[in-house]
């Protein structure tokens, strides 16, 4: 190893350590990449952590220093951040591409602040290479948060159960993930919690066996459509998503389902066995949503 990837390998463990010692559980990407090191379920070999069955990067990211020198060992590898097991929600704020007017990430969470009567949180930031932001927050206790795509505005992602974020310290071609400012990461705010809490279910109308069955089939196809983008072969996990999100949509058109109980199962799914970093897959449930939700009626409007 030459001096130059020796430091840079240091460097990259000692972030790593230093996100575990804040509680934080971290697992090595791909050097140069936002992609999970770990094999896929497809390629597991059933030995050392998967002895007893495959344990995808959520199970397998970890605070314990030994654990973390000897994965840092074999290599300079970034650093994901599984938010769920940290008791994270992290709020992804984009910037727009090209050179269009369209406000940014950060500006339009700065207007949801304001339009909920509340200034933008004091919180752990994160610089991304792109010039976007990475808010941290603790997590509520006993609210089961997961990941959303656009759902609170556009350029705006949420990463919590299920999700992983790239961590400060970690280098792409495009550049350093920096820490800005204030260590500690705040409690996530209530009106942001909200807004991504899945909603109720709504009450069973009094229409009969009808609407009864559709609420069961929803609930059906959710669980059976997560699963799929779950166990899909590498090569076809892509095709499936998409295919997963755009069936749902359907169902999210027709008020059996909602946007975030959607984005939430399907995101987590394919973060499960992920080949591609999480955004990738985001778009495609994004776009696949966006095409069904446009292409089929909502319930009580003619087609």
């Amino acid at each position: 190893m030459t001096q130059h990837a020796d430091a840079r390998r240091a460097s990259l463990l000692n972030a790593a350590l230093d996100a575990a010692a804040r509680g934080w559980h971290v697992f090595p990407l791909r050097p140069g990449s936002k992609r999970p090191a770990l094999h896929g379920e497809t390629a597991c070999p059933g030995t050392g952590a998967c002895a007893g069955g495959h344990v995808k990067w959520e199970q397998r990211a970890t605070t314990d220093p030994d654990r973390i020198r000897a994965a840092w060992s074999a290599g300079a590898f970034n650093i994901g951040l599984a938010t769920g097991p940290s008791g994270l929600v992290v709020v992804d704020l984009d910037v727009p591409k090209g050179n269009g007017d369209a406000p940014g990430g950060a500006a339009t969470f700065a207007a949801l602040c304001e339009r909920a009567g509340q200034t933008v949180p004091a919180t752990h930031r994160v610089r991304t290479p792109s010039g976007g932001e990475h808010l941290y927050f603790t997590a509520p206790t006993g609210v089961r948060l997961g990941n959303t795509a656009g759902t609170l505005a556009p350029l705006i992602d949420t990463r919590a159960r299920g999700g992983y974020v790239v961590a400060a310290g970690s280098i792409t071609p495009a550049g350093r993930y920096e820490a800005l400012c204030a260590p500690v990461a705040a409690p996530v705010p209530g009106w942001l919690q909200s807004i991504l809490r899945p909603a109720p279910k709504p009450a069973q109308p009094t229409t009969g066996p009808v609407a009864g069955r559709s609420r069961r089939y929803a609930d059906v196809a959710l669980v059976n459509e997560a699963r799929n983008v779950a166990t899909a072969a590498d090569g076809t996990r892509n095709a499936t998503l998409l295919r997963a999100a755009r069936a749902l949509g359907r169902l999210v058109a027709s008020g059996d389902l909602t946007r975030v109980q959607v984005e939430q199962a399907l995101s987590g799914a394919a973060a499960g066995n992920a080949t591609q970093s999480q955004r990738y897959y985001d778009d495609v449930i994004r776009r696949g949503l966006d095409w069904s939700i446009a292409h089929n009626p909502s319930r009580g409007r003619a087609a």
